[in-house]
């Protein structure tokens, strides 16, 4: 029986590594004073109707390390990127040229810097919170399988030992990556 619960747990495992997967994302969109193209990946542009992500309407790209070039599709849109992308509050401001922009990204301020570097944090806890109701999920279902009869009361404190250690070790690697996170943004 103890097979047939196996994917149970490769499912919660999977779970668990979306959680950290999005805070790679979080992070990814955070500004550290490098240019990146994942840097308005989180803009959202109203576009037709509707609220669409900056990359579905233009083009992202890096020419150079402290610029950002949107190359926009529609003629139309030059408008509503321009005022997506002052809005976002990423403290950018971009400059029309013709039918692109060019995105300065100034250098950062210490204060500024902080306050990434806590965002960053705030980031990393609610993934840390996700992971764990994840893990809780998981505990709930196996002690109903034990209840059940589904599968024995051994076999429950394996599986529940198994689902902590991989807790752990993604609360781990959280901390990891949050602390790689702050020393880039930290860095001048």
């Amino acid at each position: 029986m103890a097979a047939a619960e196996k994917p149970v747990l490769a499912r919660y495992k999977d779970r668990m590594e979306k959680a950290f997967s999005a805070l790679k994302d979080e992070f990814a969109s955070l500004r550290t004073g490098r240019a990146t193209a994942g840097l308005l990946d989180q803009v959202m542009v109203d576009a037709y109707g509707s609220s669409v992500p900056i990359n579905t309407v233009a083009s992202v790209s890096v020419p150079e390390p402290r610029s950002i070039s949107v190359s926009i599709w529609d003629r139309a849109m030059v408008t509503p990127i321009e005022k997506a992308i002052r809005n976002a509050g990423l403290g950018l401001n971009p400059v029309v040229d013709g039918q692109s922009l060019r995105v300065p990204v100034p250098p950062l301020t210490e204060e500024r810097r902080r306050d990434l570097a806590k965002i960053a944090a705030k980031y990393a806890e609610q993934q840390k919170i996700a992971i764990r109701n994840v893990r809780r999920d998981a505990n709930d279902d196996l002690k109903k399988a034990e209840k059940d009869s589904t599968i024995t009361q051994d076999e429950q404190r394996r599986m529940e030992t198994e689902v902590q250690k991989f807790t752990d070790e993604l609360i781990k690697r959280v901390d990891e990556a949050l602390k790689t996170k702050e020393q880039e943004i930290m860095q001048v």
